[in-house]
């Protein structure tokens, strides 16, 4: 009983003295909820703020000059070409597992933290608390039904596990240590492993378990999942749970999803409309749950109306669509206060590039083609600076097919390597091969006695190739070679590249002009079917030798090699210094001609818009486009 007295007395006393205490020292304000939500929150519907983040959630924000915090509310309306799908939500939203950041370093985003070891073991560890967008806990059961359902089921993937989960052709092996820990480990490096969670469309190796078991055939009855899926002229079951599962595609309203913006409105629609996730993961220097922006919405429009409604002002941020000439009309928008513009370098190697076919079918084309001097010449009869005067106002950077200034590997020999204009030498290496039989009007003639006629076929992916094709077509006529111009469908160009029918191609240069030591130099060495230079020899590396044709050239061979040297490296010094001959064997053997790199890309934004970057990159990979600058961040200030 006095034991009890005295406890009592105790806890009474410690009970004033916190009180006391709190006189002194106010409690802390709680961090506000985003007024959007309050109806849900108000109506039980959602639970707390702190209820509803995770443990410890994303609290890095972007550190560039101007950047500050934001306040919530508005609607961020972006114009999309018809007949797309809501991808650019999942694209723009970038909320990915690791992601590039504004120095194109890889950061934790969705994780908390990741482990590598030797690169060959990436330990993984989830946010505790963390929640999909209908609340159900994000988990390493997410990843394990990926791995084990999907990944590695015959009927979902029959084409096997993607290549970045192979290292020297062999799977990894899953590890699930616990709800929040999962251990991904290969008997070699695999350095593609991270930047592919990183990249604009990732490797999403994880699933929404709860809402997808109910289409899976090991989850529920098959017969019913198929008798489901022929009532809306599909296949089975199988095809019934793509066409649930498309976490990047991101048209199923019904799809959870961890996104910043959770999209609304299934397909077809002529806009999608995507209202803030409530457990998004990120959160602002006070504590407020991100995003700022209540809805992101995509309104689909005929792409030639693009930048007429960009410039009246109906958009909140636009960069599709747009191109260098709509400069002069979204100048005079922004003097007429409509929109604030932007001009951001495009970060691919060069904005325009000519592909010569080295698996072309014809033997005339084929050998020529494969000769570096004629590659040369015509790289040396291209005149960049009348190029870039005529197409952009002499605002582009003139050169080869390669890195921009802006990338650490970076080298202005490679941009520079034979891409001077020099006529007179592109004369003498034509007439060293040979090539010096001339009709009267001054044409060329192959080794093997066909006429120089060279067709360049496109499939107009830049409103640019047309005017910068004529353009050649008249300098290289000056070196004795007839370009013809065909334009067809993207498909059927990659058709014909493929089979050899095509001698030349015109289309974007390398994706990724910013590289870093870390990030895959595939780009540069014959790896993929879809290289207008090499489609065969690309074939031949996917395949496993199963389809194409071995690469013939040495120096495409010595390509391959130094990027499997690449892949098996551990240091970013090795990486690097592979780079480098790699960069610097592609400039020598021109395998593609580049033209110009770093074109302005217009974005325009409402001038309300905040924390926009005023310079930046405009790339697609790495980084998304605007991704890496924290969509999540911008907001609208004023009315």
């Amino acid at each position: 009983m006095r034991f009890q007295t005295l406890a009592l007395l105790l806890g009474l006393y410690g009970a004033l003295a916190v009180a006391a205490g709190a006189q002194d020292t106010p409690a802390p304000k709680p961090v506000p909820e985003p007024p959007g939500l309050r109806y849900d929150l108000a109506t039980g519907e959602l639970p707390p703020l702190a209820e509803r983040l995770p443990a410890e959630p994303r609290r890095d924000l972007p550190g560039r000059e101007g950047w500050q915090s934001g306040r919530y509310g508005g609607s961020l309306v972006m114009l999309a070409r018809g007949g797309r799908d809501a991808r650019d939500l999942a694209l723009f939203g970038y909320a990915r597992l690791v992601a590039w950041d504004e120095k194109l370093e890889l950061v934790p985003d969705i994780l908390k933290d990741v482990q590598v070891q030797d690169e060959r073991v990436f330990t993984l560890t989830l946010r505790a608390g963390h929640r999909w967008s209908d609340g159900t806990p994000f988990t390493t059961e997410d990843v394990r039904f990926w791995w084990e359902d999907v990944a590695n089921n015959a009927g979902l993937s029959p084409r096997g596990l993607p290549p970045e989960l192979l290292a020297k052709g062999q799977p990894p092996k899953v590890e699930f240590v616990d709800a929040t820990q999962v251990r991904f480990s290969w008997p070699a490096p695999n350095p593609r492993f991270l930047p592919a969670l990183a990249a604009a469309s990732p490797l999403f190796i994880y699933r929404p378990a709860h809402y997808l078991k109910q289409f899976h055939a090991n989850y529920a009855a098959p017969e019913e999942l198929n008798r489901q899926a022929q009532a809306i002229g599909l296949a089975g079951w199988a095809e019934l749970f793509h066409r649930k599962d498309r976490m990047f595609f991101f048209d199923n309203p019904e799809l959870p999803t961890l996104q910043p913006w959770v999209n609304t409105s299934a397909p077809p629609a002529e806009r999608f409309v995507a209202r803030r996730n409530p457990y998004f993961h990120r959160v602002d220097g006070a504590g407020r749950q991100l995003p700022y922006i209540d809805e992101v919405i995509l309104d689909r429009t005929e792409p030639r109306l693009i930048a007429a409604k960009t410039a009246a002002g109906e958009i909140g941020l636009q960069a599709r669509g747009l191109t260098f000439r709509d400069g002069a009309v979204l100048k005079q928008a922004e003097k007429e206060g409509r929109i604030k513009l932007r001009l951001w370098p495009i970060g691919r190697g060069s904005q325009l590039a000519l592909y010569p076919n080295l698996n072309a079918a014809a033997p005339g084309w084929r050998d020529v083609l494969r000769e570096a001097r004629f590659r040369r010449a015509l790289s040396l009869a291209t005149d960049r600076d009348e190029l870039n005067q005529v197409l952009y106002q002499g605002t582009a950077l003139p050169g080869a097919n390669t890195l921009l200034p802006g990338s650490p590997l970076y080298k202005e020999d490679y941009r520079s390597a034979w891409a001077s204009y020099d006529p007179e030498q592109a004369n003498q290496l034509l007439d060293g091969l040979g090539m010096t039989w001339k009709d009267p009007d001054g044409i060329r003639h192959l080794p093997d006695g066909r006429r120089a006629d060279m067709v360049i076929e496109t499939a107009e992916a830049d409103p640019a190739e047309a005017d910068a094709l004529e353009i050649i077509k008249s300098q290289w006529a000056k070196i004795g070679i007839a370009v013809l111009v065909r334009s067809q469908p993207r498909q059927a160009a990659r058709q014909r590249i493929g089979s050899g029918a095509t001698v030349m191609s015109v289309f974007y240069g390398l994706a990724n002009g910013l590289a870093t030591p870390a990030m895959s130099p595939a780009e540069l060495a014959p790896t993929s079917e879809k290289q207008n230079n090499w489609p065969l020899w690309g074939l031949h590396y996917e395949s496993g030798g199963d389809a194409g044709e071995a690469p013939a050239l040495p120096a495409a061979r010595r390509l391959l090699a130094l990027y499997e040297d690449w892949r098996l490296a551990t240091d970013e010094a090795t990486r690097s210094n592979i780079w480098q001959q790699m960069l610097k064997l592609h400039a020598e053997q021109v395998f593609t001609i580049g033209l110009l790199g770093a074109v302005q890309q217009p974005v325009a934004a409402d001038p309300r818009l905040r924390n926009l970057p005023d310079k930046a990159d405009y790339i697609y990979e790495p980084g998304a486009y605007f991704g890496r600058y924290r969509m999540d961040t911008l907001w609208f200030a004023g009315k």
